[in-house]
């Protein structure tokens, strides 16, 4: 799950990243709207947890926005304003839930996850296979087998790209932009180093090998492997 947060308190939103990348989320945490929005734009998220009171823009201002541009995944709004009149405005202003500060970090997990399945819809299958290897979205338990992987969140993120499409080429580029969100220099070493440690924890006890690496082209799972590749790396 990625999760777009929108918060100018430091403290807080250290609180928050930090408790969410311990459960396995992945954020992209932004002070101001205009950040947040420009961001938007060029990347796709599950959730987004918006401050209502923020330097510049506000957060209504931010989420009026979201929805002007067609960005529907759910907002779930933070605000020290408690009184009936806020929380009913911010959810007609295009809010999906209202969470008043200070609040406990266990029901803004609660939140976030109930959010996301909700925008998924109850059609999604939350399990992803291929051959022996199995991955449950909600659990977060990755299996081998009968063997259970422990993956970080990266490696999870990469795990799951690779399980929904496989046999598809991925180049470097992708990879960046899918797992961590950002342009990297092309030439950083930061997809090779994430691609070899799941590669140690998914192939490399077994015979057959899933990760295959396509010299001068990027990485491909599940297909045979094609002339050129190379999986010592």
């Amino acid at each position: 799950m990625k999760v777009l947060l929108v918060e100018d308190d430091r403290k807080i939103a250290t609180f928050i990243v930090s408790g969410l990348e311990r459960e396995g989320i992945l954020v992209s945490h932004f002070r101001t709207g205009e950040e947040a929005l420009e961001f938007s734009d060029t990347q796709a998220f599950d959730v987004a947890v918006i401050d209502i009171m923020l330097p510049g823009i506000d957060g209504l201002e931010v989420i009026t926005t979201l929805r002007s541009r067609e960005h529907f995944f759910p907002v779930l709004i933070l605000s020290a304003k408690s009184t009936v009149d806020d929380r009913v405005r911010g959810l007609r202003l295009g809010g999906d839930d209202y969470l008043t500060k200070p609040f406990s970090f266990e029901e803004l997990v609660v939140r976030i996850q109930s959010l996301n399945r909700r925008a998924t819809g109850p059609s999604l299958n939350n399990t992803v296979t291929f051959e022996d290897i199995s991955l449950d979205r909600l659990s977060r338990k990755v299996t081998r087998g009968e063997k259970q992987i422990e993956l970080q969140p990266r490696e999870f993120l990469l795990l799951e790209l690779f399980l929904s499409n496989p046999t598809r080429v991925f180049t470097k580029n992708i990879l960046l932009e899918k797992i961590w969100q950002y342009q990297f220099d092309p030439q950083t070493n930061v997809v090779d180093v994430l691609v070899c440690r799941l590669r140690a924890k998914i192939d490399a006890e077994y015979e057959k090998k899933y990760i295959h690496t396509l010299r001068g082209v990027g990485y491909m799972f599940g297909a045979k492997v094609l002339k050129g590749s190379d999986e010592t790396k």
